[in-house]
């Protein structure tokens, strides 16, 4: 009884130190109304049907750069400044460290991989792990990746055979299925068999698994993860146990990923050739090492695995998904991209090759504008969670105007500041992709389109899908070259539309993720009607 009153007594403490420190800083910055005095507008945001819901007429309304409440009163900046995220991300990005509950969360589902690592670790696992995710090495993945777009390809035929009467199949289900095998294989060398409906653990603690554990929390959860701001991380490794459904599924998929992870290293640890670059031979190899500098732990290179299975799975998957949604909208997006395959077909065929290399799917201009466009209109992570590791000067491109008037382009924040990186409000910024940002247009980024950037952010395209600086996504290169090579395939054979009297909704799971309007309880998926090319 004792302790848990001093504990409060602390929390509050703190609470109204940080609340003193940061009223000067940010009482002047517009923002929504507060809804509510212990919630502030974290409800209604975890609440909102689809993402944009309230970003995108928060940022038109008051700028680029807004307040609004967390729990207990404490101030959150959003931004989608492009200056802001260049400093935040690049300029000083060892001065913004995660925040506590965005990371203590990822602890739950990947433990001690490089998604949660400190400064320092993370560059010493970035450093074992950038091999694998060279260009060179991604050159070696592409058969698989080849392979992998043709299995799902005829699993598509079969379906259609068997059942002449529908067309329209579930494409986010068997692109996901799809994405799993293809890391088993050039990660793990390991055979999940995913598409084949083989049952496998793993297969099943991955369903649905950030629906079931982030979406539309309840109250007493948001309220709760709001007090590990002001509890020691030692007494945080202790959540893992609260026998709640999100819990208990983050940590039925960890003890998963860790028992079949600590099965595969057994078995390659005497057989890796030293000099091997797919990803878990680098693991395997950087154990080995004798200077302990570069050594992983054993629970290090286990949260690795986990952690490359749920960042190479959905979200490659759902990257697809997305696009193929937009061309069954756009055909005659479709068709041109369909059209720039043929080209590039004939042109592998003219040279004797068999089937399409790396600088191929370079090479076709529209479908990567396509693509680009994809992943700025649906960015798959559309938020990033940040905290002020020291006082500073957050730079503005966009001036914005205060509740008094005044214009300002720089906002003094406190160290400690919670900071919300909105990617989808910056994704659609007039500013920045031009007047038609709201507008699915793929030509944007072709050379004779490209309007000048004053402001650089993101590690592709100018987008922030990837995020950016030193914890950019290390196997952005890795997603590019699958989606390239699953949808030459998926579009060259098939034809898709879209069916009337359908709409999707874009969920935030932590990932965004589709789902038919009014049908939540049937889980994510994007139905299309399909048929064969010709």
């Amino acid at each position: 009884m004792i302790p848990g009153v001093v504990l409060c007594l602390v929390i509050l403490v703190a609470l109204g130190w940080r609340r003193l420190r940061r009223r000067c800083n940010l009482e002047n910055i517009r923002g929504p109304p507060c809804p509510s005095l212990l919630l502030g507008h974290e409800k209604i945001i975890r609440s909102t049907e689809q993402v944009g819901d309230l970003e995108f007429p928060w940022a038109r309304e008051y700028g680029p750069t807004w307040r609004t409440k967390q729990c207990y009163g404490v101030d959150a900046l959003w931004t989608a400044d492009p200056r802001a995220l260049q400093y935040i991300f690049q300029t000083s990005s060892h001065g913004f460290s995660k925040n506590v509950i965005v990371n203590e969360t990822s602890k739950l589902f990947s433990g001690q991989g490089i998604s949660t690592a400190s400064s320092h670790d993370h560059q010493r696992h970035r450093k074992i792990l950038n091999p694998a995710f060279g260009s060179a090495q991604l050159r070696t993945f592409l058969p698989v990746f080849q392979r992998s777009a043709s299995r799902l390809s005829q699993k598509w035929k079969d379906l259609l055979h068997a059942d002449s009467s529908s067309n329209i199949l579930n494409i986010s289900e068997l692109t996901s299925r799809a994405a799993l095998d293809v890391l088993g294989e050039v990660a793990f060398d390991h055979q999940f068999g995913a598409l084949d409906n083989k049952e496998h653990d793993l297969v099943k603690a991955l369903d649905s698994l950030f629906v079931d554990t982030i979406l539309h929390p309840p109250a007493w959860d948001i309220l709760f993860k709001a007090t590990w701001n002001y509890v020691p991380s030692s007494l945080l490794y202790f959540i893992r146990y609260i026998p709640t459904k999100e819990y208990k599924r983050f940590s039925n998929y960890l003890q998963t990923a860790f028992r079949m992870g600590k099965e595969l290293i057994d078995e390659k640890a005497s057989g890796t050739e030293k000099g091997s670059k797919d990803i878990l031979s680098v693991l395997v190899q950087s154990n080995l090492m004798e200077n302990s500098q570069y050594r992983l732990s054993e629970k290090e290179m286990l949260s690795q695995i986990a952690t490359l299975l749920v960042a190479g799975h959905d979200t490659i998957s759902s990257a697809v998904t997305w696009t193929l949604y937009e061309l069954s909208r756009h055909p005659e997006d479709q068709q041109r991209v369909r059209h720039e395959i043929k080209v590039a077909r004939a042109r592998a065929e003219g040279r004797g090759d068999d089937d399409l290399i790396s600088s191929d799917y370079d090479g076709m201009a529209f479908t990567n504008a396509v693509i680009k466009e994809s992943l700025r209109f649906h960015p798959i992570v559309p938020t990033l969670f940040r905290d002020a590791s020291f006082d500073a000067i957050l730079p503005l491109s966009i001036p914005i105007a205060t509740k008094s008037g005044k214009v300002i382009k720089e906002i003094p924040i406190s160290k400690g500041q919670p900071i919300i990186v909105s990617i989808s409000a910056y994704n659609r910024l007039k500013s920045v992709w031009g007047k038609d940002a709201d507008t699915w247009n793929p030509t944007r980024f072709l050379e004779n389109n490209k309007q000048s950037i004053s402001v650089n952010v993101g590690i592709f395209a100018n987008l922030m899908t990837f995020s950016a600086g030193i914890r950019g996504c290390i196997g952005w290169r890795f997603a590019l070259l699958q989606m390239q090579a699953v949808l030459t395939e998926l579009i060259e054979t098939f034809v898709f539309e879209f069916p009337e009297g359908v709409e999707i909704i874009r969920i935030n799971a932590g990932l965004m993720l589709p789902m038919v309007k009014d049908k939540s309880e049937e889980g994510v998926q994007l139905p299309l009607r399909i048929s064969l090319v010709n």
